[in-house]
């Protein structure tokens, strides 16, 4: 059996990508389940653009989790039965696609070969997404009250996790008759797309699709806390992506006076941090629109078993990009995405340059310096 995943915040876009994955491929039917009030599921099946089925559901409890595991994986498991080659699975907006996978992958009987994972968007709406501070359940995009996650977070999260990312008005451009494909709005939000997830492969109406081309341990590197990927090269356009790295701890004071100054206009933050409050701990940091926050991620390479008796052996690759031969992986690594005209590559190596500890600082005892940043709280 051959699946694809198909997550988005608009069911427009959601629609409109599943009905063009159907088409991809022989023997496929395509399933569209959406998460109403009262815990009431919406499933809807197609042939050849052709309803087969629509029928509703009441869970117990209903969340988008166990919407996943008792009707969205039991209808891919019913199909495959039904002697259907492909099934595109349209997920409720919301539901995240590495969740839909993790439970697909451990609830089916029979074995499942995950050919695309799959976000669907209209880039007008992304630069809003990214800064709205409104929860999912806020602005109406699902049913739990209990979902805190902003769009921005659930949009990076899926951008981490998907291959293919496929563009299309959204509902609102729909309903106001607007055709923005091909607009400077449409292409900037392309361009921030482009920086956001340089990994995938944005396909657009006449964009090429390429079947087949998930890979589940790249999703899972691409989305551990802490790791860094960036744009291979620079190129012209509205949105940038400024990547820096520091070699020495970090003064825990004046880094907490300057994450604000990074924070600031700044779309996507992500990285790890190297702080002399807690040197042997890898703590990684993220901010996503409107909020940052921090966490530990445990010990870094140089400072485990791994690290001190393997190397460079074990561990997650991106750690090993600079591996220095007295601190290891250990040091601090961050990247900006925003717009182009907001960041500046020179005042951002400055300011995280100067958090860093000074030759004399380096001499003291680490442990003077206090608290690391209580990495557990949202600043």
């Amino acid at each position: 059996m051959h699946l694809t995943v198909v997550s988005s915040l608009d069911s427009q876009c959601r629609e409109a990508a599943t009905e063009r994955l159907g088409r991809s491929h022989a023997n496929s039917v395509v399933v569209l389940h959406d998460l109403l009030d009262g815990s009431l599921v919406l499933r809807r099946i197609y042939r050849d653009g052709q309803l087969l089925e629509r029928e509703t559901t009441v869970l117990e409890h209903g969340c988008l989790s166990c919407t996943v595991r008792l009707d969205v994986v039991p209808t891919a498991e019913r199909l495959a039965s039904c002697g259907y080659d492909h099934v595109v699975l349209g997920l409720p907006p919301g539901v995240a696609a590495g969740m839909a996978v993790a439970e697909l992958r451990g609830g089916l009987s029979r074995p499942a070969v995950i050919d695309n994972s799959v976000l669907a968007l209209d880039p007008v709406d992304l630069d809003d997404h990214m800064w709205d501070r409104h929860t999912l359940f806020e602005s109406g995009f699902t049913s739990m009250p209990q979902d805190e996650r902003t769009s921005g977070e659930f949009l990076i999260g899926e951008l981490g996790h998907v291959d293919t990312v496929m563009v299309y008005l959204g509902l609102g451009a729909v309903l106001s008759g607007d055709t923005g494909a091909g607009s400077e709005p449409w292409m900037a939000g392309v361009d921030l797309l482009g920086q956001l997830a340089p990994h995938a492969n944005v396909v657009g109406q006449a964009g090429t699709f390429r079947p087949g081309c998930f890979d589940d341990s790249e999703a899972a590197a691409r989305n551990r806390p802490g790791v860094v990927r960036v744009p291979l090269a620079e190129t012209p356009g509205p949105f940038r992506t400024v990547l820096h790295k520091a070699g020495r701890p970090l003064h825990p004071g004046r880094f907490r006076d300057a994450l604000p100054q990074l924070a600031i206009g700044t779309h996507w933050l992500r990285g790890r941090l190297w702080i002399a409050s807690a040197p042997t701990r890898r703590i990684a940091v993220q901010g996503i629109g409107p909020r940052v926050w921090l966490e530990s991620t445990g010990n870094w390479l140089a400072d485990s078993a791994e690290g001190i008796h393997g190397g460079k052996a074990g561990g997650d690759v991106d750690a090993f990009l600079d591996w220095h031969p007295r601190h290891g992986d250990r040091g601090t690594v961050l990247a900006l995405t925003g717009r182009s005209e907001d960041l500046d590559p020179n005042e951002i190596r400055d300011l995280i340059d100067s958090c860093q500890l000074t030759e004399a600082e380096m001499e003291v005892d680490f442990g003077v310096w206090g608290d690391p940043l209580e990495p557990s709280d949202a600043l």
